[in-house]
């Protein structure tokens, strides 16, 4: 498919629309997993499903595939548009092949959407089907109908096979499994055969945007890149990847393209992961036993961790976990972390009037379905302490609330002291963490995200102050100012730790600088960033010392040594298109700070006059769509 280009999120009017629409009629269904197990008849050994709430539903492969599809149907009906709701849902699926040639398991996923399999291998769970996300129609846009991914954030696919059989769609749905997604959407450890694995949905009537998106530990033969505007691909194996767009990173993928040639095409490819650590999950051992797999940290790692057997690390067993639910207190949570044990959140929103405070080295909280943690009379929800190590964070989402929270994830740490440097297992990893700034409620929080520890790895996360919502925003497009005033998020991301990496960091949309990165030796693969789309005027987006706003990304001026390879920061300030600003990217100038493959890019209004500090060519809306690149900084 060709290279699209357009302004990523949908019109604020007709996101809101839809999202009446999908807010209306969201019964909670009566499937538990209690309700599976009695109809089912599992194979031995297998011991009884936990009690993982009414949320949690569990597959058998002995269930006929009509009774699932018409499960995951109903599901999917609830959520297709209900991006601001409440309702989160994790369908698990027992060892098995589900499915047949003639009557393939077809599931489709929507928002706030866990699809996950219960064994040791992705090989153990087999998909004779789809599974599959599509455009979102929104019916009042400019055109008629808009059918785009632009929106299609919060769910996730791990840890099983799809065999791609489209039998029974039409000839164009049949072509490929599609996962036609934005932020926060990730595929792990998916093994995709017998066909191509769309990362965008060409099948619905336009303009079909896609825009974000992250792969995994993960394989797949033909991989359609399509509209998808920015990519990360990492420690994978790929047959074939069609095209890019502006922004396509690999990090440790077989298979990956050349960046030869960058920008044409605008890949940026590193043979190695330099740290990485795959997300806990859930599984069922050989003695039929719940448990979670906690991989072991890699270094210098390339390609998938399930290719010769299983994957490297320790189990933990389920008694070993407070398995928490959102009737819950905050403080019944973190009285079971104070007394040892690790923490499992089962689907639901969670509302946190104290900090669940992470003190125990190696401890683990793992969220199921997107289980959704908020800030209520400004709290801080998540803390690690400083003295913790080898903790990992893994599958949350993290609100702000009404009332301003100072953090709402801090790593603590004590910066600038001397710490022995780690090789090979993070302080802390955080794997798929979301953390939100309004959307469903109104939100408020100084920082999103503090981390003041060193060694610490990020994992994919997507740190956001909404662009769109509920509650505290206006109904049009032009002259939106209430949000900003409203839906009050100053800076996303604060690294004061020494020896950060991320793999996937996208941070969206905040007030003054979006990352700011004072610790030393930060090592960054694919770094995504929108400002934000509401500053009322040019004076609400000027420092006090006169710079026109503030850079996507921002590199503390004594800063001795960082890397950053594949970044892209967006502008669309549709409340004034005259707003400018200085420069992407903002770093010291010195041979140990270096940009590898950056751009900017006009979305439709506003400008950005270089890309990093005084290089690279002004962006506006005389050619939006159209990047301007920097291949390295500071030039070799």
């Amino acid at each position: 498919m060709p290279p699209r280009s357009n302004p990523r999120r949908t019109p604020l009017a007709a996101a809101l629309t839809a999202l009446a629409l999908g807010l209306v009629g969201l019964a909670p269904l009566a499937l538990t997993s209690q309700a599976v197990a009695e109809t089912a008849a599992p194979a031995a050994p297998v011991a009884d499903a936990p009690d993982l709430g009414d949320r949690v539903i569990v597959f058998d492969d002995s269930m006929p595939v009509a009774e699932i599809r018409e499960r995951t149907d109903e599901i999917w009906r609830q959520q297709v548009d209900a991006e601001m709701s409440e309702e989160r849902w994790s369908l698990l699926f027992r060892p098995g092949t589900y499915g047949t040639d003639d009557e393939p398991l077809q599931i489709k996923v929507g928002y706030y959407t866990e699809v996950a399999g219960l064994g040791a291998s992705p090989s153990d769970v087999v998909i004779n089907g789809k599974v599959e996300v599509y455009n979102r129609c929104l019916t009042d846009a400019p055109t008629q109908p808009y059918c785009v991914a632009l929106n299609n954030f919060w769910r996730s696919l791990s840890n099983l096979t799809i065999d791609v059989n489209g039998a029974g769609q039409d000839g164009c749905r049949a072509s490929a499994n599609f996962w036609a997604t934005s932020q926060a959407a990730s595929l792990r450890r998916v093994d995709v055969r017998g066909g191509n694995l769309s990362l965008m949905d060409y099948c619905t009537e336009g303009p079909q945007y896609a825009s974000g998106g992250y792969l995994a530990d993960s394989r797949a033969g033909t991989i359609i890149n399509g509209s998808q505007q920015q990519w990360l691909t990492r420690n994978s194996e790929v047959g074939n990847w069609t095209n890019g767009v502006w922004n396509q990173v690999f990090a440790g993928t077989v298979g990956a393209p050349s960046e030869a040639g960058f920008p044409t095409p605008p890949y940026t490819t590193l043979d190695e992961t330099p740290l990485s650590r795959e997300k806990p999950f859930l599984h069922i051992g050989d003695d039929g036993q719940w448990q979670v797999r906690v991989p072991d940290a890699q270094t210098g790692s390339r390609g998938i961790t399930w290719a010769e057997g299983a994957t490297a690390g320790k189990d933990l067993p389920l008694s070993s976990f407070h398995v928490a639910s959102p009737d819950q207190s905050a403080r019944t949570i973190a009285k079971a972390l104070d007394r040892g044990k690790n923490l499992l959140l089962t689907p639901g929103v969670y509302d946190v009037d104290r900090s669940l405070v992470i003190r125990r080295d190696d401890t683990v909280v793992l969220g199921l379905g997107h289980a959704t943690l908020t800030a209520v009379g400004g709290a801080t929800p998540v803390v690690v302490r400083h003295q913790a190590e080898g903790v990992v964070l893994a599958g949350i989402t993290v609100d702000a609330g009404t009332e301003l929270s100072r953090n709402l994830v801090h790593i603590q740490g004590q910066p600038g002291t001397k710490q022995k440097p780690r090789t090979t297992t993070p302080s802390t990893t955080l794997n798929d963490v979301y953390i939100r700034v309004g959307g469903p409620h109104i939100g408020k929080a100084d920082v999103s995200m503090r981390i003041d520890a060193d060694d610490v790895l990020v994992d994919h996360t997507w740190v956001w102050r909404a662009d769109h919502g509920v509650e505290g925003f206006t109904a049009g497009v032009a002259g939106d100012t209430d949000r900003w005033n409203t839906n009050i998020g100053r800076v996303g991301v604060i690294v004061n730790g020494d020896r950060l990496k991320a793999t996937g960091l996208f941070v969206e949309h905040y007030q003054e600088f979006n990352t700011i990165w004072n610790g030393e030796d930060g090592h960054v693969v694919l770094y995504q960033n929108e400002l934000p789309y509401d500053p009322p005027s040019q004076a609400d987006w000027t420092r006090p010392d006169g710079t026109l706003g503030w850079s996507g990304y921002k590199v503390a001026d004594d800063v001795q040594r960082h890397e950053l390879f594949g970044g892209g920061v967006y502008v669309y300030n549709r409340n004034d298109p005259s707003i400018t600003t200085e420069s992407g990217f903002e770093v010291p100038e010195r041979d140990g700070v270096r940009l590898h493959h950056v751009m900017t890019v006009n979305l439709e209004a506003g400008s950005i006059e270089h890309v990093v500090n005084d290089t690279g060519a002004r962006v506006d809306s005389d050619a939006p769509g159209v990047p301007s690149y920097v291949v390295d900084f500071p030039a070799p």
